[in-house]
C-alpha cells in the first residue's frame, strides 16, 4: 500500500501544485502550477520523482504533516526550519520521515513559498490533466486544512543525488525583464520612463493570482475603456490606481485593463519568492 499524509497544521495557505494545466486558456482556465517551478523540479529530482510530480506549496508559515507509512521528503524553495518529531532535519536534502512522525515545515526565514516533495509524488485526482489547486477557478483540490488527508504515489527507484543541490536564494531585489506592449501606447511617455527607471515594492496584497506593486502611479494617455482581451502569464496589467500588477499562475485569462508589457516566464520564479517590501525594478528585455 502507498502512504497518506495527514495535515497536522495546514499553515496560512498550503496547496497541491504540479507543472500546471496547459492549453485551456480558451476555456477560461489558467495554467496554475507551482509558482517557483525550478524549486519544485529540483525537490522532485532529489527524490527520483518526475520533475513535474505534484508537491505541497506552502506560503510563509509552512505546514506540518504526519505520514501513515515511512516516506522520504525534500523541503526546498523558501528557506525554513525543518523538524521531524521536534528534532532538526536537513532543508533542501532528502529526509526520512517514519510512519506516525510529524514533519514540521516552519515559517519562512527567507523567501515566501516552500515546497514539500514526497518520494512517489502527491497523487490527488487530476483535473484536466493536472493535480494543481487553482485559487481563481476553484479547480483541483481545496487548499490544505487541518486534518485533511492526501495520498502519495509509489516511489521510483532511488537515484544518485549531488552532495549539495544548487538552491537559489530569494531576491534581495526583484529585477524583471519586460517586453513592452501590447498596450504600452495607452500610457504617457513619462509613465513608460517611470516604469523602467523607478523602484517599486512588493505589496502585501500579492497572491498566486498576481504580484501587486507599490510605488509611483503610471499615467495613462488614453482614458477610454478596453474590451476584455486575452491575458498571458507574466502580463503586467495596470489597473485604475496606476500600480503595475504582474500576473502569476492563477491569473484570469481575460481582462479589461491595459497591459503595458510582459515579463518572461523564467523571471517569475524569483517573483514567487519575493517577500513583501522587496524592491522591484523593470528592465527592457
Amino acid at each position: 500500500m502507498t502512504a497518506k499524509l495527514t495535515a497536522v497544521r495546514a499553515g496560512a495557505l498550503t496547496t497541491v501544485q504540479d507543472a500546471g494545466r496547459r492549453g485551456y486558456a480558451h476555456l477560461g482556465v489558467p495554467r496554475s502550477g507551482a509558482l517557483d517551478a525550478p524549486a519544485m523540479r529540483l525537490a522532485n529530482r532529489l527524490l527520483g520523482n518526475d520533475p513535474g510530480a505534484a508537491v505541497l506549496e506552502t506560503t510563509l508559515t509552512g505546514c506540518a504533516v504526519r505520514p501513515d507509512r515511512d516516506v522520504t521528503v525534500v523541503v526546498g524553495g523558501a528557506h525554513c526550519p525543518v523538524t521531524v518529531d521536534g528534532r532538526p532535519a536537513p532543508w533542501g536534502a532528502p529526509v526520512r520521515v517514519p510512519a506516525g512522525a510529524v514533519l514540521d515545515v516552519g515559517a519562512a526565514t527567507a523567501g515566501v513559498r516552500a515546497y514539500v516533495a514526497v518520494a512517489g509524488g502527491i497523487t490527488v485526482e487530476p483535473v484536466l490533466g493536472s493535480r494543481s489547486t487553482d485559487l481563481l477557478s476553484g479547480l483541483g483540490p481545496e487548499p490544505l486544512r487541518d486534518g485533511a488527508v492526501v495520498p502519495v504515489g509509489t516511489p521510483a527507484a532511488p537515484v544518485a543525488v549531488p552532495a549539495a543541490a544548487p538552491w537559489p536564494g530569494p531576491p534581495a531585489e526583484l529585477v524583471l525583464p519586460l517586453r513592452p506592449g501590447p498596450r504600452s501606447d495607452w500610457f504617457t511617455p513619462s509613465a513608460l520612463r517611470t516604469l523602467t527607471s523607478a523602484t517599486f515594492r512588493v505589496s502585501p496584497h500579492s497572491n498566486r493570482i498576481g504580484l501587486r506593486t507599490e510605488g509611483p502611479a503610471l499615467e495613462r494617455a488614453s482614458t477610454g475603456e478596453l474590451p476584455s482581451e486575452g491575458m498571458v502569464l507574466g502580463a503586467v496589467q495596470v489597473p485604475p490606481d496606476g500600480r503595475p500588477v504582474i500576473f502569476l499562475h492563477d491569473h484570469p485569462t481575460t481582462g479589461g485593463y491595459p497591459v503595458v508589457g510582459v515579463v518572461a516566464e523564467p523571471a517569475l520564479a524569483s517573483a514567487a519568492q519575493a517577500a513583501v517590501g522587496t524592491p522591484v525594478r523593470f528592465t527592457l528585455d
